[in-house]
């Protein structure tokens, strides 16, 4: 594996007559924050399930940390599946679960740790994405869609993953809302030492057509590319590189 922890060879997604991705290549290096862009239908969200062995490809391989998720067996996908976090696109928030409850799950599962000690775990990482204590008991259906996507960040932080997937963590929220929470991300990937993005894939053409850090994604001609990159948010983006502009 190297310096990889995920590494996607000659994927093919196929439903029925219609084929999502083909041949598709991708990998994730370790200390590296890789977002993954594309159009609606570009099958991003499937990507994501195929690499946590939530579904299987039609063809293709995927390892993650050096091991063959669709091949292995019950007891070694169990034991790697607790080496990385997920924040799914809406949170998936328990919905009969406190705040609280809900963070403190991927732990009680474990049935390793004592109920103080879990009380110590979850106060800080809710504490670390800005959610207050008085809220560790409201339920999810009384929570804003930003304090969903926030506590659904501490349930997947809450194991110190060595990897975290964050499925569209923006999606939902109001423009505001989503500065806030990519800010957010940006913050704690600072006290990981690692910086938003070190590098952008963009899938297009049923593949990762590029994959490099923002200035060699932008310089890829490419319609998708254009469009995303001239948009008012994908003008943000550029202005904050230096020396980096668009046209």
């Amino acid at each position: 594996m190297g310096d990889n922890v995920v590494e996607v060879r000659g994927l093919w997604t196929v439903f029925g007559d219609l084929v999502v991705h083909r041949d598709l290549e991708l990998s994730i290096r370790r200390g590296e924050v890789l977002s993954l862009v594309g159009g609606s239908g570009t099958g991003k969200t499937v990507l994501l399930r195929q690499i946590l062995g939530l579904e299987r490809p039609y063809r293709g391989s995927v390892q993650v940390f050096d091991v063959p998720i669709h091949d292995c067996d019950v007891r070694l996908f169990k034991k790697i599946r607790k080496r990385w976090g997920v924040l799914f696109q809406h949170g998936a928030l328990y919905s009969a679960l406190s705040v609280f409850d809900n963070v403190a799950m991927p732990l009680r599962e474990l049935h390793a740790f004592d109920e103080d000690f879990i009380r110590d775990i979850v106060m800080l990482k809710l504490d670390a994405v800005g959610i207050d204590k008085r809220h560790e008991e409201t339920m999810p259906a009384d929570l804003s869609g930003g304090m969903v996507k926030r506590v659904a960040l501490a349930r997947a932080l809450v194991l110190e993953p060595e990897l975290v997937f964050l499925d569209e963590p923006t999606a939902g929220l109001d423009p505001d809302r989503s500065e806030g929470f990519v800010k957010l991300i940006r913050e704690l990937h600072r006290q990981l030492t690692f910086t938003v993005s070190d590098r952008i894939a963009v899938l297009a053409d049923q593949k990762v057509v590029v994959c490099g850090d923002l200035r060699e994604v932008v310089a890829y001609d490419h319609p998708f590319i254009r469009n995303f990159f001239l948009g008012e948010r994908g003008q943000r983006a550029l202005s904050a590189v230096p020396a980096l502009h668009a046209g």
